[in-house]
């Protein structure tokens, strides 16, 4: 079994050798060719709505996540019952959640989460202590806030956006994650 830092070693070599090799680190664990980065996970990464369909399928629709039954009888049980009152329907996430969801998922992406569409969808206080919890990461080397286009649509946020460095970043990503999950649960 290697160490922490012998795969943290061959991390940053296959991060090396692949993007030598002309493919794009476009994700925490997912390389490719340019053009062809995976649609579908990308759904699930910018924490938008998605249909699961079969049993045990999971769902996040209207800001809510649900699973199908599991097994044939309990899931035949359910698709009696699609359109009335009694079929499975999604419960709200709460904000904060969907919060910590937006960050863990979207850090995931090379490209990180535009602070605009964060400051829209949970308010500009909140991105502003994301930002403070960030600093030491930023310090460290882990994370860096960069303009990820010219078109600026705020004078606020403008088009900077909050991602994690690669290789290092990516490699802290759970150290990251987990403290900012503390940070926020402490607010809520």
């Amino acid at each position: 079994m290697p160490s922490d830092e012998a795969t943290a070693q061959m991390y940053r070599l296959a991060q090396h050798h692949l993007t030598q090799a002309g493919f794009e680190h476009y994700e925490i664990s997912n390389y490719a060719k340019p053009g062809f980065h995976c649609r579908h996970n990308r759904v699930y990464w910018e924490n938008r709505p998605f249909h699961g369909f079969g049993m045990g399928a999971a769902s996040y629709v209207q800001g809510g996540r649900f699973t199908r039954p599991r097994t044939r009888a309990a899931y035949f049980e359910w698709v009696a019952t699609v359109g009335t009152p009694d079929a499975i329907a999604p419960e709200t996430t709460p904000v904060m959640e969907r919060w910590l969801e937006t960050l863990m998922v979207g850090l995931r992406l090379a490209e990180g989460i535009g602070l605009q569409r964060l400051a829209t969808e949970f308010g500009e206080s909140i991105v502003e202590q994301l930002l403070i919890y960030l600093q030491p990461y930023q310090q460290r080397g882990w994370v860096e806030i960069t303009a990820a286009d010219s078109s600026a649509r705020s004078k606020v946020w403008g088009d900077r956006r909050v991602r994690l460095t690669d290789p290092e970043g990516f490699l802290f990503s759970n150290r990251v994650l987990a403290d900012l999950f503390e940070k926020f649960d402490e607010l809520n």
